[in-house]
């Protein structure tokens, strides 16, 4: 213990204290923006969830009209925590856009459904006919 004097080495007391402060509130901001893109991840997720099974129901109505098919696509995006922006229906194809809201994020999916190698303005055989 032979030079300690008391007070410890003059100008560095305490600096340890502050470093710790400056590393805590780095770590806070860090788990903020980490927090910050959960929530965005989730919200697509679950907007892209909601348009999907919104874009399956209305492609099971598609034959019973446009907009019965659109009441069910709207009635399944409810359900899933979002709501419909868009509903078009054309040769038993579905297209729907949901939106979901959570807190500053609103995101918005589209997606599409109807029988397997169909898309509207597109002929049912994309081969065209031949063998």
């Amino acid at each position: 213990m032979r030079g300690w004097r008391r007070g410890g080495r003059g100008g560095d007391r305490g600096a340890a204290t502050v470093w710790a402060a400056f590393a805590a509130c780095a770590l806070c901001v860090v788990f903020g923006a980490v927090l910050a893109l959960g929530q965005a991840v989730a919200a697509r997720h679950r907007a892209g969830g909601a348009a999907d099974l919104a874009a399956l129901a209305a492609a099971d109505r598609a034959l019973w009209g446009e907009g019965e098919a659109c009441a069910a696509a709207s009635r399944v995006a409810v359900a899933q925590g979002a709501e419909l922006v868009r509903c078009v229906v054309a040769d038993g194809v579905s297209e729907v856009t949901a939106r979901v809201v959570r807190g500053p994020y609103r995101p918005e999916v589209r997606s599409r459904a109807g029988p397997p190698g169909r898309s509207p303005g597109r002929s049912p055989d994309p081969g065209g006919g031949v063998p």
